[in-house]
């Protein structure tokens, strides 16, 4: 069977074969008990800091494997205006000191998600695409209530604490959204790719949701779901593999 149709044969754009893929984890995301609490502006100061912290190095080793490869599909969707690595290090030094890399450290839920990124950059880059529409997609969407309900709670002074939502070369999130989105419809990709595209956004979340976890003292609640699913794409593989034997 042959399993490389082009976009032609396709039933729905890649924007939203992703959008209605990961509807699911998404859902959980927001429900985990961290982000729900954020959202009710419940905002515990050190937990902040602690998710700053992993976010940086998740940023910054994300953002340093797309600089890095030749992916066309990575490439094309990359935006240096997107980019939060700069801006999450000046909320740190706000929060912790202009030394804070000397007395904070990647969680092992943040560790295992810059393996992850490193990973599929090395083994499968295009799937870079899956994190970068994870990440930044969600930061834009999301972006402008999270640093008001951060704003108010915390009360940081003017200019300080709030940079990792700022997006000072993006003054129309909704027309940069609308423009990504065609970017992402125009990748040259083949329906196993986007299949792939949305599991990896998929497993993104997951390791989103870890980093909630572990933050909020629930790192064994947050094992057990990275294991399962690792089985299930384990799983999943082997099926595929024995059909086509």
């Amino acid at each position: 069977m042959d399993n490389t149709s082009t976009s032609e044969d396709k039933e729905m754009s890649l924007a939203i074969a992703l959008k209605e893929g990961t509807k699911e984890s998404h859902s959980a995301a927001e429900n985990t008990k961290f982000v729900a609490s954020f959202l009710r502006g419940v905002v515990d100061y050190e937990e902040y800091r602690k998710l700053l912290t992993n976010f940086y190095y998740v940023y910054d080793t994300m953002e340093q494997r797309i600089r890095e490869t030749e992916d066309p599909m990575v490439q094309a969707i990359r935006s240096e205006s997107l980019e939060r690595k700069d801006g999450i290090e000046r909320d740190l030094e706000y929060y912790y000191g202009s030394d804070w890399k000397n007395v904070q450290y990647p969680s092992e839920a943040c560790n295992k998600y810059c393996a992850r990124i490193n990973e599929v950059a090395e083994e499968r880059p295009y799937l870079l695409v899956a994190h970068h529409y994870t990440r930044y997609i969600g930061d834009l969407s999301g972006g402008k209530i999270l640093k008001e309900i951060t704003a108010r709670v915390l009360n940081p002074p003017q200019g300080k604490g709030l940079n990792f939502y700022e997006f000072p070369s993006i003054p129309n999130a909704k027309e940069f959204k609308n423009n990504y989105r065609a970017v992402l419809d125009n990748l040259d990709t083949t329906t196993a790719q986007e299949k792939e595209l949305i599991e990896e956004a998929n497993y993104a979340f997951k390791l989103n949701m870890f980093m909630f976890d572990e933050i909020q003292g629930n790192a064994t609640k947050s094992f057990l779901r990275l294991a399962l699913s690792y089985l299930g794409e384990f799983v999943k593989e082997m099926t595929v593999s024995k059909r086509y034997r």
